[in-house]
């Protein structure tokens, strides 16, 4: 079990170096890991989700998932709690506007 958690937080590590934040999901003891979605992946959801709300989660799961549990994204109900967290994904960084 040692040399599993050891290879995880390798992937976790090599992850972390590629893509930034990591981010884990877990539910019933089932868990994926998920990176934060580029401008391009938001933009091609938002294009989709006008007509099809569920396909812009879609997208953008498929799009920020690295590994896990299938059901996660395959099982109607672990997908549907796992969509209402993906909105945290998203790290907005707030600024002003200043009239000059």
């Amino acid at each position: 079990m040692e040399n599993k958690e050891k290879n995880m937080q390798d992937k976790i590590e090599n992850w972390k170096k590629k893509y930034g934040d990591i981010f884990m999901y877990e539910s019933d003891g089932k868990i994926c890991y998920l990176k934060k979605p580029s401008r391009k992946t938001l933009g091609a959801a938002a294009v989709v989700g006008q007509n099809d709300p569920m396909k812009y989660n879609e997208i953008l799961l498929n799009n920020c998932w690295l590994s896990g549990d299938k059901e996660l994204k395959t099982d109607d109900s672990y997908f549907l709690g796992l969509s209402a967290k993906l909105s945290e994904l998203v790290e907005i960084k707030e600024g002003e506007i200043k009239k000059l």
